[in-house]
């Protein structure tokens, strides 16, 4: 399973050319994705037009949408973020590690465009989806 996490959307949503955007614009309809609970509300709250909010609404709840978080999963985001801490990595946003944490336990790739997600593929064994060069 690819989770696709917000910043992808949200450039997807607006037509943003990237490369994530390009291979997420081929595995729509292909490959199974899911979307966290967390990144569907980051995502549907920027919608400032009903009719783009209701169409993107029909689009992302079409997925499998996962629940990011427990009480396990809770605890596990933490020592993440400390174990990174520690290595003097500090993550900016602690979403980010939740969504991390949550791929890691599942064993789900992800497909993303922030930096934050990077040492948790090199660190705690994240699985991305590689970007042709």
């Amino acid at each position: 399973m690819i989770l696709v996490d917000s910043g992808v959307w949200i450039d997807y949503f607006n037509g943003q050319a990237t490369p994530q955007v390009d291979l997420l614009d081929q595995f729509l309809g292909t490959q199974p994705l899911a979307i966290g609970d967390l990144i569907l509300v980051e995502v549907l709250q920027g919608f400032r037009h009903d009719a783009d909010y209701t169409t993107a609404k029909q689009l992302l709840t079409s997925l499998t949408v996962s629940n990011l978080l427990n009480a396990s999963l809770a605890i596990q985001s933490a020592d993440h973020y400390r174990t990174l801490r520690k290595q003097g990595i500090t993550i900016r946003k602690t979403i980010d590690v939740m969504i991390a944490t949550f791929c890691i336990a599942e064993d789900h790739t992800l497909l993303f465009s922030d930096k934050d997600f990077i040492p948790f593929v090199q660190h705690l064994s994240l699985k991305a989806v590689i970007l042709n060069p």
